[in-house]
């Protein structure tokens, strides 16, 4: 059994606001001990439940916060930045699920540091989705479910309006969206690790989250400086007066790319 982990680092156990998040903040390097806390409790468990193979992507700013010295010896690391299909880099259609570890609810919820990318809204094909969704729609197209959610409470409820068989594994209640009520580190393991085990146990009652395609992928942009860069994509349509893109993705490739592009892009244009 080959498992596929994407690792975040806004719904990780403890992390409640930026000064956790970036290199240079007061509370990175904490922050990223307590991500390889809950990274290696999701693969420690998998291990001991019958993965023979396990890949962590490590899928938070620049992909270097876990430190392979302090990963668990039964997983390899996928880290740096750029790299094709960012946070779900490596994946293919030969791993039997993919988990994601540490995710965070999309922007405009209350949940913890909740965001989508550099983006306000994204739909595809109609529905709204943030990265937990979109995730799981390029895992589904490849033909792997989305099996394991960790990250604070309105992380799963967001995964479990699109996939309510999917595993959750909740590590903090979102009081506002910098601050939480938050298990304590042991509480988490033992959450994690559990809800880990059941993932695995029931690996075979997943099916992966299919759309149409081609897809339509609509991307709300904060402000028109954004809107205007991405135009530059080969297929993307500005819809009038709005900062509104779309464009169609005719296959997985095309999905990723084209959104891990303009995301790239996003960031780069200031509103001031």
């Amino acid at each position: 059994m080959r498992i596929y982990i994407s690792a975040d680092m806004e719904g990780i156990s403890g992390v409640t606001n930026p000064d956790y998040l970036q290199p240079g903040e007061p509370n990175y390097e904490y922050g990223r001990s307590l991500m390889e806390h809950n990274v290696n409790a999701v693969i420690e468990a998998a291990w001991e439940s019958g993965a023979t193979e396990i890949v962590v992507a490590d899928s938070h700013g620049s992909g270097n916060n876990l430190r392979l010295s302090r990963l668990h010896a039964a997983a390899t690391l996928i880290s740096g930045f750029p790299r094709e299909h960012y946070m779900m880099s490596g994946l293919d259609a030969n791993f039997s699920a993919v988990f994601f570890v540490g995710y965070h609810a999309r922007h405009g919820t209350p949940g913890v540091l909740s965001h989508a990318y550099w983006f306000k809204n994204m739909t595809v094909n109609g529905i709204d989705v943030g990265e937990i969704g979109f995730n799981a729609i390029y895992a589904g197209m490849l033909g792997v479910p989305l099996a394991l959610v960790t990250g604070d409470d309105r992380a799963a409820e967001e995964t479990k309006l699109l996939m309510p068989d999917v595993v959750t594994a909740v590590v903090k209640h979102a009081l506002s969206r910098t601050a939480a009520r938050c298990l304590s580190l042991e509480q988490s393991r033992k959450e994690i690790a559990e809800r880990t085990t059941e993932a695995m146990g029931r690996l075979a009652d997943f099916t992966p989250l299919k759309v149409a395609l081609p897809a339509e992928v609509s991307i709300e942009f904060f402000h028109s400086g954004q809107a205007e860069l991405v135009l530059g994509i080969a297929g993307t349509i500005r819809h009038p007066n709005s900062t509104v893109v779309t464009y169609i993705a005719e296959d997985a490739a095309s999905f990723y790319r084209t959104m891990e592009t303009m995301a790239t892009l996003a960031n780069t244009a200031r509103f001031f």
